[in-house]
């Protein structure tokens, strides 16, 4: 079977398939599933006592779920915990300790070059990999639509907000759902079956983005994904899908790409209006 690319798919995973492992193999399905910063954190002899069980069970218990080892199945506990860690403060102190003083640039200027080497490498990607008939058929949505409704929480914010604001310099009915006041509801209940939905969201998802999503799914409202997974679980959801795939820092995503995509449909949406 081909590997997780995230923690919660990794958990579905285990979760799943729990009942059919050894013995051996379900005790380190519990401990990795209830000890998720000790498995981030600890060396394999570590988690290997501390789940009482050999080393080489921590080496078959990743290889059964299609990793070539375990400090490989690390990777997405580490990756999580830096994610879940929302003060980016924090964020450097924590990725100091897991990968040590030397990680990382410090320096501004070094920090700057990472980040130009690895935006540039993101857009050259997005651009190369894009879907001609996808970006077609979301700008010929977008300029049918009645009204277009914009959602993205979190770190998508910025990129849900820009979209609306340049659709608004279209012309075009453009709202954007940012639950205000705790107004979700209220917000949602407006959209039409002539409406578009665009929904953007990453890893770690927003739930209340990927509810919204979900309570339209199946209905005559359209909706435009951008996310960061084939796997992602708005996905379902999409008449149209954008998967980006951003820079990355050691701790910290660009949304550069993401921009670009969004930038792009509205530019389009301009020649074609």
């Amino acid at each position: 079977m081909s590997s997780a690319t995230t923690l919660t798919e990794l958990e579905d995973h285990i979760r799943t398939r729990y009942d059919e492992l050894s013995k051996r193999l379900q005790q380190v399905a519990a401990y990795v599933l209830d000890n998720k910063n000790s498995v981030a954190f600890e060396t394999v002899s570590v988690i290997a006592e501390q789940a009482d069980v050999p080393p080489s069970t921590l080496i078959r218990f990743a290889s059964a779920f299609g990793f070539n080892g375990f400090n490989e199945m690390k990777q997405l506990f580490r990756s999580n915990l830096l994610e879940e860690t929302s003060s980016y403060t924090d964020r450097v102190k924590l990725l100091k300790e897991l990968e040590g003083e030397a990680a990382s640039p410090e320096e501004p200027i070094e920090i700057l070059q990472e980040f130009s080497r690895a935006n540039s490498g993101a857009m050259q990607q997005l651009a190369a990999q894009m879907s001609v008939e996808k970006l077609n058929e979301a700008v010929d949505i977008l300029h049918k639509a009645k009204n277009i409704y914009v959602v993205g929480l979190g770190r998508s914010f910025s990129v849900s907000s820009y979209l609306s604001y340049a659709l608004r310099h279209l012309n075009k009915r453009a709202f954007l759902i940012d639950g205000l006041g705790g107004m979700f509801k209220e917000q949602l209940s407006t959209i039409e079956d002539d409406d578009v939905l665009v929904v953007i969201s990453f890893s770690p998802y927003s739930k209340e983005t990927t509810a919204i999503s979900h309570a339209l799914s199946g209905t005559a409202t359209k909706q435009i994904i951008v996310t960061d997974s084939q796997v992602s679980p708005l996905t379902s959801s999409s008449d149209v899908c954008f998967v980006v795939k951003e820079a990355k820092v050691e701790a910290f995503r660009s949304q550069a790409a993401s921009l670009c995509l969004v930038q792009t449909l509205a530019v389009s949406l301009a020649f074609k209006r």
